[in-house]
């Protein structure tokens, strides 16, 4: 039992809650595919601090929205390991789109964003599938979010492809067992540039303290709170679940969002 020897993909990689993955399955003795799309120098900085764990890391460019660079992704991590044991799809994308601003999205808007949030996951499932059938043994693990939940987020759209994640998890947990299992992981807030980079340094801090007075458990979430509900389900210690959505929200949920609209 364990993630020793292993090997992982994590798509988006490169920063934020992807480092933070990609950090913690090195930690536990994976070795890591760092993808990202254009953050070269963030993700050869993110498998260096990985290798730093004793196990071999790579740095790889792809568009998960494209099916040849997902299927090339799989055949480097064949090619530098001959296996794949672990796919966390994490790459994701959004429009900050006021939830009323009906005129705000067109259909192109709508189809980039799932391009990437959804047919891209499901991409790097399939480039994966043999693989990990052949194997007899694959976890994969969808970064969805409890905008799905609760019809909030950056966007209409943002929030509808990840109810369309949610939906292709369970479908994807009934037809890929038994050797794959296949899970989500919903969060809350957390505390990354995905919010830093729109709102600025005050806004962020501002959202940090909303979180800390409204949420039950009174914190605001880091990209490692969530990394660990991420690796656990990707760890063979949660070889009895599939179709799961795991809710990583300090509470948030349970008290409505108190999050602006116009947020992620």
């Amino acid at each position: 039992m364990g993630l020793s020897g292993k090997v992982a993909i994590v798509t988006g990689g490169a920063t934020g809650l992807g480092a933070a993955v990609c950090e913690m399955l090195a930690e536990r003795g994976a070795h890591v595919v760092v993808n990202y799309s254009r953050s070269r120098e963030d993700a050869e900085s993110t498998a260096a601090r990985c290798r730093e764990h004793g196990v071999d890391a790579i740095a790889f460019q792809a568009d998960v929205g494209s099916d040849a660079d997902c299927r090339r992704m799989v055949d480097a991590t064949l090619a530098q390991w001959g296996r794949v044991d672990v796919l966390v799809n994490n790459a994701g994308t959004t429009r900050m789109v006021a939830l009323d601003d009906m005129d705000g999205l067109d259909d192109e808007d709508f189809m980039a964003i799932y391009r990437t949030n959804v047919v891209g996951a499901y991409q790097m499932i399939r480039a994966c599938r043999p693989h990990m059938k052949r194997a007899g043994f694959g976890a994969v693990v969808n970064v969805s979010s409890i905008s799905a939940q609760n019809g909030v987020g950056s966007s209409v759209a943002y929030a509808a492809s990840k109810g369309a994640l949610n939906t292709m998890t369970k479908t994807l947990a009934r037809v890929l067992g038994p050797e794959i299992r296949v899970n989500a992981v919903s969060p809350g807030f957390i505390a990354t540039r995905w919010f830093a980079g729109p709102l600025g340094e005050e806004g962020l801090q501002r959202m940090i303290a909303q979180q800390e007075a409204a949420t039950p458990l009174q914190r605001a979430g880091t990209a490692r709170d969530i990394a660990t509900s991420i690796v656990f389900l990707a760890d063979e210690g949660a070889s009895h679940i599939t179709g799961a959505n795991l809710t990583s929200d300090a509470g948030q949920l349970l008290v409505g969002s108190p999050l602006p609209a116009r947020e992620p």
